[in-house]
């Protein structure tokens, strides 16, 4: 990595990078399973359900991204497409579960090891902010029910900006909110497309955060696979 001391600002992604996506949208379908009594009516089990969201909520979040959809689809259409895999074709059922996750999903707390204690000493040596394409109010709360705002001096989101990661508009923003300049930065995210290139696209410096060492071609200047390590080179 490019000589640490040269950073003032170091900017990171909330979703899978430091809130365990995964793991609590697990939990959060696990209640939901439960709650609607999926089982019941043709869905093979939790582990099913939640490997066919996935998949489905990948694509719709990419189209999300090129502003093909809008969020109020978004938010329902992955329940609906999934549910229609399991032969269930019910929307009123999709947008109850739509309702419970957006509820439930940000009141969970799993972060990735180390995030707490990362995040305490890194902002004893910089200045740190959050650039999340994720929904406003959710993210807000995310923030708030695991005690992460503390360390954070500004909060860029995609609404906000108008714009979502990649684009450079909404690391642009960010910067200009903290007062950043682009060499005193560091961008660390755990998506190489979204995070790694589009901060690279505007001349920053980037960490990628790859706890699951998924193999790449991407071109960070950093790469880590915990949060420990991070403390260690910075």
């Amino acid at each position: 990595m490019k000589n640490p001391a040269r950073y003032k600002h170091i900017f990171i992604d909330l979703d899978k990078t430091i809130w365990d996506f995964e793991s609590n949208s697990k939990a959060t379908f696990s209640e939901i399973f439960t709650k609607h009594k999926l089982e019941t009516i043709g869905v093979s089990g939790l582990d099913r359900f939640t490997e066919v969201y996935r998949k489905i909520n990948d694509m719709l979040w990419a189209l999300y991204r090129e502003n093909k959809i809008k969020k109020e689809v978004l938010n329902i259409r992955r329940f609906e497409l999934t549910l229609l895999e399991f032969g269930i074709d019910d929307l009123i059922l999709a947008t109850h579960i739509s309702e419970d996750y957006v509820t439930l999903s940000p009141q969970k707390k799993i972060l990735f090891p180390y995030s707490h204690e990362a995040l305490k000493y890194l902002k004893t040596k910089y200045s740190l902010h959050i650039i999340t394409n994720g929904f406003e109010e959710l993210q807000q709360q995310k923030l708030d029910n695991c005690n992460l705002r503390k360390y954070f001096t500004t909060v860029t989101t995609s609404e906000e900006a108008g714009v979502k990661k990649p684009e450079s508009l909404i690391f642009k923003l960010a910067l200009q909110k903290a007062g950043a300049g682009i060499s005193e930065s560091l961008m660390i995210g755990d998506d190489l497309e979204v995070d790694v290139a589009g901060a690279k696209g505007i001349g920053m410096d980037t960490l990628f955060f790859n706890p699951g060492r998924t193999e790449h071609t991407g071109d960070p200047d950093h790469e880590v696979h915990s949060w420990l390590e991070v403390m260690k080179i910075l």
